[in-house]
């Protein structure tokens, strides 16, 4: 441990901005719009609002899989929310989601339009309303939906916890690194006893839950997110290796990662999405580093 002063948090906290690290600019501990900003709509019933962080990735790739499959009503428009610009406080998209955390989708096939928010809620909405990509048997079903809540609860201590605290604080703290990788590599190996007996986390079938987690797990075993690869040894896990990779090459998962997507190889970014053909000119043959940050 380091020999700087303890710290004393003070009676009552109050709300420095100059101490947020990296996000500082767009991490406020208030709810609700910062400004007006009324949201586009397209041509599809089904409208995402997004950006191509892992939590993102997930809802991308559920469609275009579901697209594979020949559900032409999952044809959707993916409008970019640039999280950095403070996007997601504009009135349009609080109104979707209260939370102001991207995606949210908004699904216009009905009388009535249905806001969804938080990916996994939007994963189990598409899953129900195609029949697809969720076991229809109780049992498979229900461990189905216990890894899709397992990612839910995980991931907070991988973005939030490793991540903020290797990559994005305005200081290394070893105490919060090495409480946050030991999580990390519990979960790692959580993964990895899962997948040593079962092709994907639900058992034999690809299932929402293989789509909520791979954009985290996925990227975190190639080394790819926040840069802590060789740190976490991630190459230890063979059983979430094999899996990672199994994922990485259906089309519709390369599709998915490309839509919403602004860092990277210029190839492999398509920011906003309406029709299949625009793919076209745009190519994705490998695990790239996820866009965004800890708070998607």
């Amino acid at each position: 441990m380091t020999d700087a002063p303890a710290y004393e948090p003070p009676n009552v906290w109050t709300w420095n901005k100059e101490s947020g690290g990296r996000f500082a600019s767009i991490n406020r501990p208030i709810a609700g719009p910062t400004h007006e900003h009324e949201l586009p709509i397209g041509r599809h019933p089904l409208q995402l609002y997004s950006l191509a962080t892992p939590n993102g990735v997930k809802v991308t790739v559920m469609l275009e899989e579901l697209l594979a499959l020949g559900h032409s009503g999952a044809e959707y428009d993916a409008w970019l929310i640039d999280i950095n610009k403070g996007d997601q406080f504009g009135s349009g998209f609080v109104a979707i989601n209260p939370n102001s955390k991207i995606p949210a989708l908004m699904d216009r096939a009905g009388p009535e339009p249905i806001r969804v928010f938080e990916s996994g809620s939007i994963l189990l909405y598409l899953a129900e309303k195609f029949g697809a990509f969720l076991p229809k048997d109780l049992k498979t079903r229900t461990e189905c939906l216990s890894w899709l809540f397992w990612q839910m609860g995980s991931a907070p201590y991988l973005g939030g916890g490793f991540g903020h605290f290797y990559a994005y604080a305005p200081s290394k703290m070893e105490y919060a690194i090495d409480r946050f990788a030991m999580e990390i590599k519990r979960q790692l190996d959580v993964l990895d006893r899962r997948l040593a007996d079962n092709e994907y986390l639900s058992g034999g079938d690809y299932s929402i839950a293989d789509i909520a987690v791979w954009p985290w797990y996925g990227a975190l075993a190639k080394g790819l997110l926040y840069g802590g690869g060789e740190f976490l040894s991630v190459q230890d896990y063979k059983h979430v290796q094999r899996w990672t990779n199994q994922i990485a090459k259906r089309p519709a998962v390369k599709r998915g990662r490309m839509v919403n997507r602004v860092s990277g190889d210029p190839a492999s970014q398509l920011r906003e999405r309406h029709a299949a053909s625009d793919f076209e000119t745009r190519t994705q043959d490998k695990i790239g580093e996820p866009a965004g940050d800890e708070r998607t």
